[in-house]
């Protein structure tokens, strides 16, 4: 038996918003009798300012989204995959149910004078609190100054204007979804700026006993999504990275079917790097990401992981 009205959970800012209106969209071309309605939640993340680490990291962004899951108070979450925590499974009792097709995996500058990144005069202040931007930048363009932004998308944008930075990155995917792509004055190449893990996909979770909605839900997912949001959680949760530790890379499924999954662990100065490059071949995607994340360990990856003040 279908369920006739699924009660969608929702941070509760305008991105986040966006995203559940892309999942009712799919839903209702497949299952126009289907109903949904959307319980939006403020979570610590959205209302912290300050360092994340000091707020659980990542998790931040998720907890009271959990919570309302738990509680049965709503049916289904929709989650940026980049902001699910992988040094832990997922809360007790939850599954995800699909990951949709995947989005933009690239960061873009947003310069209010049409600059690229490489036109960027020394001493520019780029918006940022990304650990892994931070680090990539100090040695890409050791010139420009990282100033802290937090906030969702809007809120930076504000600030970029009110002048509080000169210049800000912020996700394709994210603009996009927003409906302000039309701010990017560069779309930066993976191989400059390597995203985070999880970039560009939703995931849709649900309650583990919820057998109906998971059948009607997984009708949503996309194999490649499934198979790389695989490799790169695999290789997260192995590497057991915390939200400072500068950690980025992407798995990528080639068109013959080939995935592959490249990853890099960075000091938070960039100054050591230690990357890695596999093919899965024969292996599933889990065991691909375990592959990669022991092949950094080997190279020193924890002590660097390690090192670093969380």
């Amino acid at each position: 038996m279908a369920p006739d009205l699924i009660r969608i959970v929702s941070r509760d800012s305008p991105m986040a918003l966006a995203q559940v209106e892309r999942v009712r969209a799919e839903l209702d071309a497949l299952h126009p009798d289907v109903k949904t309605t959307v319980l939006p939640v403020k979570t610590t993340g959205d209302k912290w300012m300050g360092d994340l680490a000091q707020v659980e990291g990542k998790g931040a962004f998720t907890k009271e989204v959990d919570a309302a899951l738990l509680a049965g108070e709503a049916d289904l979450a929709v989650h940026c995959v980049k902001d699910v925590p992988a040094d832990r499974p997922l809360p007790a009792g939850t599954v995800f149910a699909a990951f949709l097709k995947r989005d933009d995996i690239r960061d873009a500058l947003i310069h209010p004078g049409g600059l690229t990144l490489d036109e960027l005069p020394a001493g520019t202040r780029i918006g940022t609190s990304s650990v892994r931007r931070i680090a990539q930048l100090a040695v890409s363009h050791p010139h420009v100054e990282c100033v802290p932004m937090r906030g969702n998308a809007n809120r930076r944008l504000e600030k970029l204007g009110a002048g509080e930075a000169d210049a800000l990155l912020l996700a394709v995917a994210g603009l996009e979804r927003i409906g302000r792509s039309d701010l990017i004055t560069e779309v930066l190449s993976p191989d400059l700026m390597m995203p985070p893990i999880g970039a560009g996909v939703l995931a849709l979770q649900c309650r583990q006993d919820n057998t109906e909605l998971i059948d009607l839900i997984s009708d949503l997912g996309d194999r490649d999504a499934y198979r790389e949001t695989e490799a790169e959680r695999m290789f997260l949760h192995v590497l057991q990275g915390h939200c400072n530790s500068p950690i980025a890379g992407y798995a990528r499924v080639e068109r013959g079917g080939e995935l592959s999954l490249r990853a890099t662990v960075f000091s938070p100065d960039g100054k050591v790097m230690i990357h890695a490059h596999e093919w899965a071949g024969r292996l599933d995607p889990a065991t691909l990401g375990t592959s990669v994340a022991v092949s950094l360990l080997r190279q020193g990856a924890r002590e660097l992981i390690d090192g670093i003040p969380h």
